[in-house]
């Protein structure tokens, strides 16, 4: 049957027109059908629930492993009796000032002054003398060495909290300014110091966190301390710099004598951009000497072989 006469056919485009219908119906109802996303999103949550308990418990798991630590760490430096004497504050306040406040780094830090120069040495004692990787004329030469060693394990930990602490006082110095331009605007509006303080370490948290994290302490203490000249006194403490140091006298004189607040750390904030503008020009004044090494070494050669070169190997080939 041809083609023609299977279109004229009127069963076959009865059947068709059917099938159409039927499909479209078919669309129709896939379309205006909800699928249940229910079973979909169980299974996420249940899958979410897994991951999570999962991180929980690696988090505890590291967690039991640095108490175990920390507990064997203190009870070396407790039987040793390391942790007395007057210094024991002067270390607190030297980890504070690193950003170490946990009392379980303090028993970290007199364990590793006690373990550091111990293994260095006994490292040193076993490259030089067992397994003799540096080669000596005479072997009483090695005990100089595994001193060597064993004086610098006791140095380690002190430089690092002072590398610690460098660090971290020129971030808190770059800091300091926006901090107290944010001090006076909030004073300025009418907030008290314990508000000011509490809301410019909300504010500078994702700037700056270690500024935050000392103003923000501030804050605290000078809501449970007796004395508010204390707290203040705890933060130039913490941050030895001149500008909070600067910062806290000028505080602690407004809390005494009752100055405005507000105008108080407006002349303050004058004469910090004042410094640093100064700080700037200092430094702007100290480039021309300080370029003069590297100029004498690094670029007046290559210019003097750039010009006088050919002249050289011109001259060098009329005289040959």
């Amino acid at each position: 049957m041809s083609i023609e006469n299977l279109l004229r056919n009127p069963d076959f485009l009865a059947g068709m027109c059917g099938l159409g219908a039927f499909a479209v119906v078919i669309l129709i109802w896939t379309a205006l059908m909800e699928s249940d996303p229910l079973p979909a999103r169980i299974k996420n949550v249940l899958q979410r629930k897994s991951e999570l308990r999962e991180a929980e418990r690696r988090k505890k798991l590291s967690r039991r492993a640095g108490i175990a630590r920390a507990s064997l760490m203190k009870q070396v430096v407790q039987k040793l009796k390391l942790a007395q004497g007057k210094k024991i504050d002067e270390l607190r306040l030297k980890l504070a000032r690193a950003g170490y406040r946990s009392r379980d780094t303090m028993f970290a830090f007199l364990f590793m002054k006690l373990a550091m120069p111990v293994g260095l040495a006994f490292a040193a004692f076993f490259f030089v003398f067992v397994v003799h990787a540096i080669k000596l004329k005479h072997p009483a030469l090695g005990f100089p060495i595994v001193m060597f060693f064993g004086i610098l394990g006791l140095a380690l930990p002190d430089l690092f909290i002072k590398n610690q602490s460098q660090k971290r006082e020129k971030v808190l110095h770059k800091a300091m300014p926006d901090a107290l331009d944010l001090l006076v605007i909030c004073a300025e509006a009418g907030l008290s110091l314990d508000a000011s303080f509490d809301r410019v370490s909300r504010e500078i948290g994702q700037g700056c966190p270690e500024l935050a994290e000392e103003i923000g302490l501030t804050s605290v203490e000078l809501n449970f301390l007796p004395d508010r000249s204390k707290a203040l006194q705890n933060l130039a403490d913490r941050v030895p710099l001149p500008g909070v140091m600067a910062l806290t006298n000028t505080l602690i004189q407004t809390e005494k004598y009752g100055t405005p607040l507000a105008q108080s750390l407006r002349v303050l904030s004058g004469e910090m951009r004042e410094e640093r503008i100064m700080a700037a020009e200092a430094k702007a004044a100290k480039l021309p000497a300080t370029l003069t090494v590297p100029m004498i070494l690094f670029i007046l050669p290559p210019l003097f072989i750039v010009l006088l070169g050919p002249a050289i190997i011109k001259v060098s080939a009329v005289m040959k």
